[in-house]
């Protein structure tokens, strides 16, 4: 099963491709996709969705996960990152994609057993799960892939 995990942003859009087998999970593909921030907002929305688009074509997921949106302080940033989570559900729900959505209290309890977990403690998770060599640089990636592994490791529907 392949599994694309998504931390939604339109300033940087966290993607992980993992691979579920018997013998446990395996990243296969992750990057922080951006946006050039001179570009209007929808043209960043577009630039987004084209290059998730070619992830989604080239490694042909069985499952998107998405993290939910939770508390945001700034209004605006809110609007723009639920913008490019839709943009995102668009996209699955028109390759015909099955969805599945975490928060971030669910992908912490998943992952550390405790829903208020540090960042760090999470990260920890992350690479021990995975064994995880590759430096990741932005916290986005690294969040798509926490989304990823929360998404293999709970009970999933038959993809569609």
């Amino acid at each position: 099963m392949i599994i694309l995990g998504i931390d939604p942003g339109f300033d940087r859009m966290g993607c992980a491709v993992l691979e579920k087998t018997k013998n446990g999970e395996k990243l296969v593909y992750s990057t922080c996709l951006t946006s050039d921030r001179k570009a209007p907002y929808e043209k960043r929305l577009l630039s987004l969705g084209e290059k998730l688009e070619k992830i989604m074509n080239k490694y042909k997921p069985d499952i998107t996960t998405v993290e939910k949106l939770f508390l945001f302080k700034n209004q605006k940033t809110i609007m723009g990152v639920a913008e490019a989570r839709g943009m995102v559900l668009y996209l699955a729900a028109k390759k015909n994609i099955c969805i599945k959505e975490f928060t971030p209290l669910e992908i912490k309890m998943a992952l550390t057993g405790y829903g208020r977990a540090e960042k760090s403690q999470v990260q920890s998770m992350v690479k021990a799960i995975l064994k995880l060599e590759k430096k990741v640089k932005f916290d986005d990636e690294m969040d798509a892939i926490a989304c990823a592994i929360t998404c293999s490791s709970t009970s999933l529907p038959r993809a569609h």
